[in-house]
C-alpha cells in the first residue's frame, strides 16, 4: 500500500509540475502580448485591439492566480477562479468606455496595424490554447485558464474581421461594434467562471 501511495504521490507531483510549466509559459505570452497589443491599439485608435489587449491582461491575472492555487486545496482553487472571474468582469465593463471616446473623435482605426497585431495575437493565443488543452476537463482552476484562452482566440478572429471591415468601409463603426462584442464575450465568460466558483465554494463550505 505504501508503494502505491508513493507512486500516486509522484504522479500528482509530476502533473503539478507540468501544469506549472504550462501556466508560466502562457502567463509570459499573455503579459508580453498585452503590452504589445495595448500600445498598438492606442496608436491605431482601435477599440477591438484595446479590448483584446485588456483581455490578455485579464488572462495573465487568471494564469497568475492559477499558479498561486496550483497544488492547494479545492477551496483555494475556487477562490482563485472567483477572483479571476471578477477581474475579467471589471475589465469587460472597462472596455465599454473606449467606444464612447472613439465615437467623439471619429478617428478611423489603422486597419493594417489591426490586421498585423491581430494575427500576432492569434498566433500567441493558439500556442497558449494547445499548451492548456490537456487541462480543459481538469479542476475549476485549470478549466478557467483554458476557457479564457479559447475565448481569446475567438476575440482575435473578431479583431481580424474588424480590420477587414474598417478597410472596406473606411469607417470606425465595425471596429467599435466588434470591440463591444469582445467585451460581452469577456463578461459572459467571466460570469460563468464566477457562478461555477461560487457553487464550488458553497459545496466546500457545507
Amino acid at each position: 500500500m505504501a508503494g502505491c501511495d508513493s507512486c500516486s504521490s509522484d504522479k500528482i507531483e509530476a502533473a503539478t509540475k507540468q501544469q506549472k510549466r504550462a501556466l508560466i509559459l502562457v502567463l509570459l505570452i499573455n503579459a508580453v502580448m498585452f503590452v504589445v497589443e495595448f500600445i498598438a491599439g492606442m496608436l491605431s485608435h482601435s477599440t477591438a485591439l484595446m479590448a483584446d489587449s485588456l483581455d490578455m491582461l485579464a488572462d495573465a491575472l487568471v494564469y497568475a492566480l492559477g499558479l498561486f492555487a496550483l497544488g492547494r486545496a479545492t477551496h483555494w482553487k475556487s477562490r482563485a477562479a472567483l477572483t479571476s472571474g471578477i477581474f475579467q468582469m471589471i475589465l469587460g465593463l472597462g472596455i465599454l468606455i473606449q467606444p464612447i471616446y472613439l465615437l467623439s473623435t471619429n478617428n478611423i482605426p489603422d486597419a493594417f496595424n489591426m490586421g498585423v497585431f491581430g494575427v500576432l495575437a492569434l498566433i500567441a493565443n493558439s500556442i497558449s490554447f494547445f499548451l492548456l488543452m490537456a487541462y480543459r476537463d481538469g479542476d475549476i482552476n485549470m478549466r478557467a485558464t483554458w476557457v479564457c484562452t479559447r475565448n481569446d482566440m475567438i476575440n482575435n478572429v473578431g479583431v481580424l474581421i474588424a480590420a477587414g471591415l474598417v478597410y472596406w468601409f473606411s469607417s470606425p463603426l465595425p471596429d467599435i461594434i466588434i470591440g463591444l462584442i469582445i467585451a460581452i464575450i469577456v463578461m459572459h465568460s467571466a460570469w460563468g467562471v464566477i457562478r461555477e466558483a461560487k457553487s464550488t465554494l458553497n459545496i466546500d463550505l457545507e
